[in-house]
């Protein structure tokens, strides 16, 4: 029986480096979450909060019609933007709204939300209706679509999004699903997966080999940018067991059909 699959979003924030190049943010999961002692990057399963007509009100720039053409579905793909901003504030403390939103420079009145809406105290669309937000969804851009192999008890449908943040941006894991945090080189990211030090799994390394090939965070957002809309085609890795050992497959090598 095939397990049912969950929509979700994955957020790859992006800031300049001081000595040039560009960083990402990487968090560790904890052994309790899924994907546990893996790391990843900030991201979760849609909430129906998520698809909610008075948050899509609060994305500033971009209506639901557009953010569905662009992922090449019918409807509330917009949701999916308002996933990777709130599992952002949740899980790491960036708030990616407009900073003409008072709430932005008060970092201690959003260390207190974010504490509230963690301990489900309130909600996202709370926050977001409450102090007004204008949420930067043109700030963020789908890079990828990876889908979890059929073997896998949970399976997840996820979006992976680029997000642009400033180079003096500041984030921290919390404490709970996630154990640590930090910004490193996508190069740096490699190395330390090769040397054993990072374990990742297949979709996170994919996704930072890709971003290993721009020079700055802006190349790497206008590429997938300009990709248009529906331009980025689902990856479903697929498994069978040979000799007792699983052998994976992803799509376009030879023997994929085949599984």
């Amino acid at each position: 029986m095939t397990s049912p699959i969950k929509p979700a979003a994955t957020v790859i924030l992006m800031r300049e480096a001081r000595e040039g190049d560009f960083e990402i943010f990487m968090v560790k999961r904890s052994s309790r979450s899924p994907f546990g002692s893996l790391y990843v990057f900030p991201g979760g399963k849609l909430d129906p909060e998520d698809y909610e007509y008075d948050i899509y009100q609060c994305c500033e720039g971009m209506e639901d019609a557009e953010a569905s053409k662009r992922l090449g579905i019918e409807n509330n793909g917009l949701a999916f933007w308002v996933a990777c901003i709130r599992e952002c504030f949740e899980e790491v403390g960036v708030l990616l709204a407009n900073s003409e939103n008072s709430i932005i420079q008060d970092a201690e009145k959003l260390s207190k939300l974010r504490k509230k809406l963690n301990k489900n105290d309130i909600t996202f669309k709370d926050l977001c209706v409450l102090e007004s937000l204008s949420l930067k969804v043109k700030n963020i851009v789908p890079c990828a679509h990876w889908i979890t192999p059929t073997i896998e008890p949970k399976r997840f449908d996820t979006r992976f999004f680029l997000a642009k943040v400033d180079a003096e941006q500041l984030a921290s894991h919390d404490g709970f699903e996630l154990t640590e945090s930090f910004w490193i080189k996508p190069s740096k990211a490699l190395n330390k997966l090769k040397n054993g030090e990072m374990n990742m799994i297949l979709p996170t390394i994919k996704n930072i080999e890709k971003l290993a090939e721009f020079s700055s965070s802006t190349e790497a957002f206008s590429y997938f940018n300009d990709l248009g809309d529906n331009a980025i085609s689902p990856i479903l890795p697929k498994f069978i067991k040979r000799d007792g050992k699983w052998v994976g497959f992803l799509p376009g090598e030879e023997g994929y059909e085949n599984v």
